[in-house]
């Protein structure tokens, strides 16, 4: 029983971080119907800015977390406009193989830059553990951390999307993008708004699972970022709580195989969940049947 509460509480933090990531995903597929696999990567760049914050310039945990998250924004606006908008009236497949491109590019530019070395991120945070059960279940003080940030962070975007006048025109132009326009809602700046806020996201991720694991390198974005993915689509892709709930959902699965299973099948369980979910559910678990019309 404690060895199953253990692992519920590492699937848990886990979880936040895939939940962060994929309310990326989520947020612009919703909006504008883009898989943007460099998601990811902007994750990945996220913990380079928050290793370099703390590594260099001796910045403590919060001020590295903040400004990782407002670089990445900006960075997110930039492909956005540089990247996505050119395409945004072209095909499904051309915005795809653009997203990847974006992906690799950024890749291999770190790899350029920061070379391919795995780096040691500088412990920022005390290292404390909170027992349970007479020390049977541990929880670390970075697993509190990850979750109440995680916590913050989803009651901001909740209130962005459904008090702020930017989360109600972002909700509008994701419904029918050509009214929104007639209502006088600027379209190609809440786009704008919405690759920075889920970029946002994703560098927060970036950091936290930098100050977690220790170590990050130019293609840490990878797996994770097609895991966030996964966790978009099995809750439903293109909807907030979804993306919330896949991430949960992956990250407790991943750890209870992990543990009784074995780690090497936990990707395998993963995209055969996904699989599942797509076959029974196409529009996610939490997702609802809207026909296309025609």
């Amino acid at each position: 029983m404690e060895q199953l509460i253990q692992q519920l509480i590492n699937g848990v933090s886990l979880g936040s971080i895939y939940a962060l990531i994929a309310l990326g995903y989520t947020m612009v597929y919703g909006i504008i119907n883009l898989i943007n696999f460099a998601h990811g990567d902007i994750y990945m760049i996220g913990a380079y800015i928050g290793f370099a914050l703390t590594t260099f310039f001796h910045l403590g945990f919060l001020p590295a977390l903040l400004i990782s998250m407002a670089v990445c924004s900006i960075l997110g606006m930039v492909i956005e406009k540089v990247a996505y908008k050119p395409i945004r009236n072209s095909t499904r497949i051309a915005a795809l193989i653009t997203a990847i491109s974006v992906s690799l590019f950024l890749e291999y530019v770190m790899v350029y830059f920061v070379k391919p070395d795995t780096r040691t991120f500088p412990s920022v945070l005390e290292d404390k553990n909170i027992t349970f059960f007479g020390g049977n279940v541990v929880m670390d003080l970075k697993n509190v951390y990850i979750i109440v940030i995680t916590i913050v962070l989803m009651i901001i975007l909740q209130y962005i999307i459904h008090k702020t006048k930017t989360g109600k025109a972002m909700r509008a132009v994701a419904l029918d993008k050509d009214t929104a326009k007639l209502m006088g809602i600027n379209v190609n700046r809440i786009i704008s708004y919405t690759f920075a806020i889920g970029s946002a996201l994703a560098g927060a991720a970036g950091v936290l699972v930098g100050v977690y694991y220790n170590t990050i390198n130019p293609l840490m974005g990878v797996v994770p970022g097609l895991k966030a993915f996964v966790a978009a689509v099995i809750g439903g892709i293109g909807i907030i709580p979804g993306a919330v709930f896949g991430g949960l959902f992956l990250g407790m699965t991943e750890t209870i195989v992990s543990a009784y299973g074995g780690s090497i099948f936990k990707d395998a369980v993963a995209f055969t969940i996904l699989i599942i979910v797509l076959l029974i559910r196409p529009n996610g678990l939490l997702g609802k049947n809207i026909k296309e019309k025609v």
